[in-house]
């Protein structure tokens, strides 16, 4: 949604930003102009926190979109992780101490509120130089998308009717795509050369959910888009990555294994671990093993999120993900990599193939433990309408995905899990 200009200049001004909280707090702190010395012996640490603020900005999206069109909520738990983040440095490590402590909780106000003013203002300027838009279409995309952007932005988007006159708008939002639209293409064409920008619906779209519409697929997407063949740089790395975390996460959580599988024990006396048929890249089947969580196999079938054949230890095991745990060996074999489409219950996977166009495109890749839908879905799909959106989300990582996007991936279900188990 924002342009390399308008990141450039959030970054710059988020960078500013940083110092001047910390020179308003010791400020206020001392109630005093802070000397050279004062300043610097505060810079230093935090400046490593700069960096770890940076990369939670990052991967909430904040550097993605303007302010407007990100969520409360949103923004409230980048407050969170970063005052985290914040208390981990500082309280726990002591080589990042600073001294007094209250200087951290003064910074975290200052700062977030500098940042939430210079957002504002600097969004507010954005929208003030946009020049007039207008969307023609009528699909339910571009309901979506108008219905967004009314929500989150201050300027107007004009709907698109017999009487509207295309030269006066300088950006046109179209869904060429829709039989309506056909009849005016070449009025259309005609405005490039006035410098009008054209923008295409379904990129506009995907660059605002982040996912892809699956109104807009056909078999010449997926030739364009999709390819399941090896990229030369990207795949090795990714296996090495694999390989590495899921060694090192491996050895770090096997000190749990004989507690979990006591708590289960204790719970209903069944056995610790299940093993389930499930599908892998292309179409392999691959034998998934998991910490037991249900009381019966869940095979062919959706869980509810209250599902009763959940155990009681199941649910605790299922929020934390620590019955996912085992699937670090699936990792390690090379059936299933640390980011990726989730992989779908053998007996489940027909049903849905019946219902969904191009569902076993999920199978192009390597699935994962975590993947770009389970970070954005607040819950595990339980029909076929949410089945539809967690294709849309894969769909998405399987045309974008790189190292940077698996990473911003492994950090977002870090913080998912964290706030989850209250931590």
């Amino acid at each position: 949604m924002l342009n390399k200009k308008q990141k450039l200049i959030y970054f710059i001004g988020d960078l500013c930003l940083f110092v001047i909280a910390l020179w308003i707090t010791l400020f206020l702190r001392h109630f005093a102009i802070p000397s050279f010395d004062l300043f610097y012996s505060h810079i230093v640490p935090f400046s490593i926190l700069f960096i770890a603020w940076f990369f939670v900005f990052y991967i909430f999206g904040l550097y993605d979109k303007p302010k407007v069109l990100i969520e409360e909520k949103v923004l409230s738990r980048v407050l969170v992780v970063s005052a985290i983040i914040g208390i981990v440095f500082f309280y726990l490590i002591p080589i990042f101490s600073i001294t007094p402590k209250t200087n951290l909780l003064i910074y975290l106000i200052v700062l977030f509120s500098l940042i939430f003013l210079w957002r504002s203002i600097i969004d507010y300027f954005f929208e003030q130089n946009k020049n007039a838009v207008l969307l023609i279409g009528s699909s339910q995309e571009s309901e979506e998308l108008l219905l967004e952007l009314d929500k989150n932005c201050s300027f107007k988007i004009d709907r698109y009717s017999s009487d509207s006159s295309l030269s006066d708008y300088s950006i046109i939002i179209v869904d060429l795509e829709d039989e309506k639209v056909k009849p005016i293409v070449s009025r259309l064409y005609n405005l490039i050369f006035s410098g009008v920008l054209i923008i295409d619906i379904s990129k506009l779209y995907e660059d605002v959910f982040k996912r892809v519409s699956l109104s807009y697929l056909d078999h010449r997407w997926f030739l364009k888009n999709i390819s399941s063949y090896s990229r030369v740089v990207y795949d090795p790395l990714k296996r090495i990555i694999d390989i590495s975390i899921s060694l090192v996460l491996g050895v770090i959580s096997l000190p749990l294994y004989p507690f979990i599988c006591l708590a289960i024990k204790l719970n209903d006396g069944g056995s610790c671990f299940i093993v389930q048929k499930r599908i892998g890249q292309k179409g392999k089947i691959i034998n998934v093993i998991k910490f037991r969580t249900m009381k019966v196999n869940d095979s062919g079938v959706w869980v509810k999120e209250n599902d009763d054949r959940i155990t009681s230890v199941g649910k605790f095991l299922r929020k934390s993900r620590l019955d996912e745990l085992p699937q670090l060996l699936n990792i390690l074999k090379g059936d299933m990599s640390l980011v990726g489409p989730r992989p779908d219950i053998y007996g489940l996977l027909s049903k849905l193939e019946e219902e969904i166009p191009y569902y076993n495109i999920r199978t192009a890749i390597r699935p994962g433990l975590s993947g770009w839908a389970q970070v954005n879905q607040e819950k595990p799909p339980q029909s076929v309408e949410e089945t539809k959106t967690r294709l849309m989300y894969d769909l998405y990582y399987i045309k974008n995905r790189s190292l940077w996007l698996d990473l911003k991936i492994i950090l977002k279900t870090i913080v998912i899990i964290a706030s989850r188990n209250g931590v």
